[in-house]
């Protein structure tokens, strides 16, 4: 029986690390929380959110098992729902921040938008309207 979700992994290229914590701690307001020596060691940086209850893991895409470079595409349509308080601020910031804020109303009994991680990856940001 399925409880909860633990994280969510998303993947970005080699050296975007610098980057990644600016805009998930600067911007979206997270803190970096430590990963496994043997894990930290592939690179990538974790990040949490509401004493630790939402988390989103971001490795670095590594160059196939056969060898050649790795050619890092981020995700276009899949991505993580991040629940958000006070949408309007948080799209204010995000925008402030230089991110794009794409609104989307079809889905019924929620305010969203959609923006972009640093490396392109697809972040979906939503409240319930009461």
């Amino acid at each position: 029986m399925l409880v909860a979700l633990d994280h969510v992994q998303l993947a970005a290229p080699a050296g975007s690390e610098p980057q990644l914590r600016a805009y998930y701690e600067g911007v979206l307001g997270m803190t970096e929380i430590p990963k496994p020596p043997v894990l930290a060691a592939r690179g990538g940086c974790w990040f949490a959110a509401a004493g630790g209850a939402v988390q989103v893991h971001v490795g670095v895409e590594a160059a196939p098992a056969e060898g050649g470079t790795c050619h890092f595409r981020p995700a276009r349509k899949a991505h993580p729902g991040l629940r958000v308080s006070g949408i309007d601020a948080f799209a204010a910031r995000v925008a402030a921040h230089g991110g794009a804020v794409v609104w989307d109303d079809h889905l019924p009994g929620h305010r969203r938008f959609y923006s972009e991680d640093p490396v392109g990856n697809r972040l979906e940001f939503l409240e319930p309207v009461e």
